[in-house]
């Protein structure tokens, strides 16, 4: 009986050690992930920064093309499952400074990606595995963090995008902020978006125009929570 009682206790211990791991979706990186919404929930309340906080809902006027909600990407496949877009209060709160200020010019913003699962991140990589365009499932993307952005310029009365060096998601050195064949006008819009940008607290990432990242991103861990489950919180 003793016997029994003991391999069923070992059972036991191995069944809540797998689901402990699964809980914690444990990365073969040692990447600290923050994958369950009570976690989430914790950090919130230990620290409100850590919120995020839904776009559409924070900042008035502001326009969404989030690309992977479709087919419309560079993976060709849908990858979220609604048109979302989800950035750290602070992030969302400096965003809300830079479409108030362009406003009063007849511009505003059109949002392409914002927070991205850490999911999707190794699904990226395995679609296109070069990390100049693409981040590393070893170390997680600024997306991960809800501490970048991907974005253009519209305008305002027309609704159309500004003239910029490439379509969104070009992997290609035209892409680059230091790319200068381009016309006029191109480089006089990415100017512009860099330098509104920078002037309240993004970084640009030199590779793509339309990348930013905020400052202070390593403050935030790396999360793998779904749309859903942001969206209900």
């Amino acid at each position: 009986m003793r016997k029994i009682l003991g391999i069923f206790a070992s059972l036991l211990f191995v069944l809540s050690l797998l689901s402990w791991q699964q809980q914690k979706k444990v990365n073969p990186f040692g990447l600290e992930i923050v994958a369950n919404i009570a976690d989430y929930q914790k950090s919130v309340s230990s620290n409100p920064v850590n919120r995020l906080v839904d776009l559409e809902k924070a900042i008035p006027g502001i326009v969404l093309d989030i690309r992977y909600a479709t087919s419309n990407n560079f993976t060709h496949q849908t990858i979220y499952p609604a048109p979302k877009a989800f950035l750290r209060e602070p992030v969302v709160d400096a965003l809300a400074k830079v479409q108030q200020e362009l406003k009063g010019n007849g511009i505003g913003l059109k949002i392409y990606d914002a927070y991205r699962p850490y999911a999707v991140t190794i699904k990226f990589f395995e679609v296109y595995p070069d990390t100049t365009f693409v981040a590393s499932p070893k170390t997680g993307s600024r997306h991960n963090r809800g501490c970048a952005v991907d974005l253009t310029l519209i305008d305002l009365k027309s609704g159309k995008e500004l003239e910029m060096p490439t379509a969104f998601d070009d992997f290609t050195e035209k892409a680059m902020h230091n790319y200068m064949n381009l016309s006029q006008k191109a480089l006089q819009d990415r100017k512009l978006l860099r330098n509104i940008m920078s002037k309240y607290g993004f970084i640009p990432y030199e590779s793509e125009w339309w990348h930013y990242d905020f400052k202070g991103w390593k403050n935030y861990p790396i999360m793998d929570l779904s749309f859903d489950e942001l969206h209900n919180n």
